[in-house]
């Protein structure tokens, strides 16, 4: 099947669910059987071999099956685990490689609640991180060790969208013995697929784009078949369980994920081609742009763009800054992304890094560019941009 009829049709199964377009939403935690017999078998089949099995809700039913097999197929790997959040879905990815005296690396422009993870609640499981400098590519192997089991990519990164060479990474890391994890959230499955580029897991916090109306929150952790029982141990032993609402949510976004996701490209091209040509803006930072830094490689590993990118500006303030954003009308001030309104917040990342520096003036702010008209998104900005140069002065 083609992209667009597979995002659409993935994942459901007529018989499973007795000719229902959508899944229906299974409210489950006890499961029954008919005999001592049949409730061995589905513990065999369910927990032991990871089957989809009734035997007990929290692992998993109908509605969470249809979305686990619908992201393994737009991602290309051996299965899908689900978690109850994006950050979940990077811890689980991360417990499900690594035990007490490993060392991993970790990209220096990481989601932040992902480094805090790792440098707080891992740490105290003797498990050691190693931030380095998001553009290594092969150079990786120069910082791995004997102990070295995992090493951690975001594509673009956090805040500051540098693109990262996977599938060089990806070669290097192995030759080490390590795996590679992706947090592949700006792209989506269906922009970019890191286990074709050589990943082992990919990651997605589909609270973002797969969910797409801010209404829920979800992961999930696509692993290559040599992966994925180390991740589903992880969530067996860490006892988590995904809402089955959720669940459905997250499916019913996932149906118009490329429609979605086109529109957000097309728009976020055009506002970001505008600011490039405002004054004080310095930087527009978005791969798409023919001339940023990591356009060539976003060409080669990607098949587009999403909403989210940064603004430098050639000088700035926290009051100007602010300015800016407490008087946005469509670009509204929130945490997360992804959905179809249009959000702004302040960036000032250089107090996150320490593999790296980043010397831009700070603070900027990150834009997630919604499905709002972009020339009434335009307009908002350059009310917002006048704000800001008369509180500069």
């Amino acid at each position: 099947m083609k992209k667009d009829t597979k995002v659409v049709r993935a994942g459901h199964d007529k018989v499973r669910n007795a000719g229902i377009v959508n899944t229906p939403v299974y409210h489950a935690s006890t499961i029954v059987f008919d005999s001592v017999a049949a409730m061995n078998d589905a513990d065999e089949r369910g927990f032991k071999r990871g089957e989809n099995v009734m035997y007990y809700g929290r692992r998993g039913t109908p509605t969470h099956w249809t979305l686990q097999e619908a992201i393994t197929d737009l991602a290309g790997g051996a299965g899908t685990v689900l978690a109850p959040s994006g950050l979940g879905a990077c811890v689980l990815a991360i417990m499900g490689c690594v035990k007490a005296g490993d060392h991993i690396l970790m990209t220096d422009s990481v989601y932040g609640p992902t480094r805090s993870f790792c440098s707080g609640f891992l740490k105290g499981f003797g498990v050691e991180t190693t931030y380095y400098d998001p553009l290594i590519g092969a150079d990786i192997s120069n910082l791995m060790k004997p102990n070295t089991t995992l090493v951690f990519c975001e594509s673009p990164g956090t805040h500051t969208f540098e693109v990262q060479d996977l599938p060089a990474i990806a070669t290097a890391a192995h030759a080490g013995g390590a795996k590679v994890a992706v947090d592949n959230t700006w792209a989506s499955p269906w922009f970019c697929q890191p286990i074709a580029l050589g990943a082992d897991i990919s990651i997605e916090a589909a609270t973002k784009y797969i969910v797409g109306h801010s209404d829920a929150n979800m992961g999930t952790v696509t692993c290559t078949a040599e992966t994925l029982s180390g991740v589903q141990r992880a969530y067996g032993a860490l006892g988590l369980a995904v809402g089955v609402d959720d669940v459905y949510l997250a499916t019913r976004g996932l149906r118009t994920l490329s429609v979605r996701l086109r529109q957000h490209q097309d728009n976020a091209l055009k506002v970001a081609a505008w600011l490039k040509a405002q004054p004080n803006v310095k930087r527009v930072l978005y791969p798409p742009l023919p001339d940023d830094p990591g356009h060539d490689l976003w060409k080669r590993d990607f098949s587009g763009g999403s909403g989210l990118f940064s603004v430098v500006f050639d000088q700035a303030s926290t009051e100007a800054a602010t300015a800016l954003i407490d008087g946005m009308e469509l670009f509204t001030i929130g945490y997360s992304w992804g959905g179809f309104e249009s959000l702004i917040v302040p960036s000032a990342p250089s107090g996150a890094r320490s593999a790296t520096k980043w010397a831009e003036p700070e603070p900027g702010i990150r834009l997630h560019v919604g499905l709002e008209d972009p020339d009434d998104l335009i307009a908002d900005l350059d009310r917002g941009l006048a704000r800001f140069r008369k509180t500069l002065g």
